[in-house]
C-alpha cells in the first residue's frame, strides 16, 4: 500500500481536515481545488496542471466566465424552487444553504462581484419578486414553469366559463320573464283595468264606526245587474266574503288567479334560478387571494400566532392558504380548517367566499348576531346593487 493511499492515516486526516466549507479565495475553480490555507493555495498556483488551466482560460476568458455565470444562476435558481418555491426569503439564507455543498460553482468565478449584484440581476430580469428592507434583501420566486402556466389558464378558463354560464341562465330567464307576461291575453288586462275604474266608483259609506268593502272582481258586475241598485250594499258584502274564500283556496291549492299567475310564475322562476346557483357555486373551499382572515389554530399559540389576523398571499391547491401576519409581517402556511373569515365594520367592503354569488365583492349593511348571518349589497359585476338579506358569517370575509 502507498504512502498516501486512500485508507492510510495521512489520507484520512486530509479528507477530515478538507470536509466542509473552507475559505473562498483559497478555491480554484478552474481546477475545483480548495486549498486549507494562503501557503497551499500558493503552492498550487505554481503546479504544473495549474498552469495548464490558466492557459485554457486565457485563449477565451469571456466564454469562461459566461459559462460559470450561467450555471451558477441555474443551480442557484434550482435550490430556491426546490426549498422556497411559494416563499419570501431572505437572499442570504438562500445562498447559505446554496454553498452548502461544497462543489458548487463559487461566485468569485462568475460576473457578479457580491450577492447584492446578483439579486438585483435576478429582479431586473424578472426571475425573481425582490425586495430592499432594513433586514436585508428578500426575494420571491417567480414561477414560470408551463405546467404552472397551463393550471392557470385551465383556472382562468373555468371562472370564464361559470361566469358564462351565469350570464346565460340570467338571458334565460329574462326571456322566459317575457314570454309569460307575453302570453297573458289583452282582454283580461283591459277587463281588469275596467273593474278597477268601477270598483273605486261604487265604494259604499258606512255609519262612524263601520268598514268600508271594497267591491273586486266580475262576479259583482253581474250581481248588481240582476239585484238593482237597491241591494248594492248586500252585495258588496258578498262580493268581499266570496273573494276572501278564492285566496284562501288559491293559497291551499296552489291555484293561480288570473290577476296573480304573472307574478307567482315570476317568484318560481327566481327561486330556482337562486337554487341553481346556490348549487353550481357551493364549494368545500372558500380560501381566496386577497382576504383578511383569523388564525384559529391552537398549536401556533406558541408563536404568538394564535386568533391574529392575516392577510391571504397565495392560495395553494385551494384548501392551504399562504399567510402574510399583519402584526409581525411573517408569512406562514394554514389549512382553511384551521382558519376563520373576518366581519368588518358597517360599512366595510368583503368578499363572498362561498354560495350563490361566490367571487362577488359587496358592502356590509346590517349584521344580525342572533342568526349569525349579515346584510350586504353587491358592488360591481352583473349582479351590482342587489342586495342579500340573509348570507352566513362563513361565506363572506373581509377584504384587505
Amino acid at each position: 500500500m502507498g504512502k498516501n493511499d486512500f485508507l492510510t492515516p495521512k489520507a484520512i486526516a486530509n479528507r477530515i481536515k478538507a470536509k466542509g466549507l473552507q475559505k473562498l479565495r483559497w478555491y480554484c475553480q478552474m481546477c475545483q481545488k480548495q486549498c486549507r490555507d494562503e501557503n497551499g493555495f500558493k503552492c498550487h498556483c505554481m503546479s504544473e496542471s495549474h498552469q495548464r488551466q490558466m492557459e485554457v482560460f486565457g485563449q477565451n476568458p469571456t466564454r469562461v466566465i459566461d459559462g460559470y455565470t450561467e450555471e451558477f444562476e441555474t443551480t442557484f435558481l434550482d435550490h430556491l424552487k426546490r426549498s422556497h418555491r411559494f416563499s419570501r426569503i431572505a437572499a442570504t439564507v438562500v445562498y447559505n444553504e446554496y454553498i452548502a455543498d461544497r462543489h458548487h460553482v463559487h461566485m468569485n468565478s462568475t460576473e457578479w462581484a457580491t450577492l447584492t449584484d446578483f439579486v438585483k440581476h435576478l429582479g431586473r430580469t424578472g426571475k425573481c419578486k425582490v425586495e430592499e428592507t432594513p433586514k436585508g434583501w428578500f426575494m420571491t420566486y417567480i414561477d414560470r414553469d408551463s405546467e404552472t402556466i397551463f393550471k392557470e389558464r385551465l383556472k382562468n378558463k373555468r371562472v370564464n366559463s361559470d361566469m358564462a354560464e351565469e350570464e346565460k341562465q340570467e338571458r334565460t330567464i329574462r326571456r322566459q320573464i317575457e314570454r309569460a307576461e307575453q302570453s297573458r291575453p289583452l282582454s283580461t288586462i283591459e277587463e281588469g283595468q275596467k273593474e278597477g275604474d268601477e270598483a273605486e266608483k261604487l265604494l259604499v259609506p258606512k255609519p262612524e264606526g263601520g268598514k268600508i268593502a271594497f267591491p273586486l272582481g266580475s262576479s259583482f258586475k253581474r250581481a248588481a245587474k240582476e239585484s238593482g241598485e237597491s241591494s248594492t250594499s248586500k252585495v258588496i258584502f258578498d262580493e268581499v266574503v266570496e273573494v276572501d274564500k278564492v285566496e284562501k283556496k288559491g293559497k291551499g291549492s296552489g291555484a293561480l288567479s288570473k290577476g296573480g299567475g304573472g307574478s307567482s310564475v315570476l317568484d318560481d322562476l327566481m327561486k330556482d334560478q337562486e337554487n341553481a346557483k346556490e348549487r353550481n357555486n357551493r364549494k368545500d373551499y372558500w380560501l381566496c387571494e386577497g382576504i383578511i382572515v383569523k388564525v384559529m389554530s391552537k398549536d401556533l399559540a406558541q408563536k404568538d400566532y394564535y386568533k391574529q389576523k392575516a392577510k391571504v398571499v397565495k392560495v395553494i391547491e385551494k384548501y392551504v392558504g399562504e399567510l402574510q401576519m399583519l402584526d409581525t409581517k411573517h408569512v406562514l402556511r394554514v389549512d382553511q380548517e384551521e382558519l376563520e373569515t373576518v366581519i368588518p365594520q358597517i360599512g366595510g367592503l368583503v368578499k363572498i367566499v362561498n354560495g350563490a354569488y361566490r367571487g362577488s365583492n359587496a358592502r356590509l349593511l346590517k349584521v344580525d348576531t342572533d342568526k349569525f348571518s349579515a346584510k350586504v349589497q353587491i358592488e360591481k359585476g352583473i349582479y351590482d346593487g342587489r342586495v342579500l338579506q340573509a348570507v352566513d358569517y362563513e361565506d363572506i370575509c373581509k377584504i384587505a
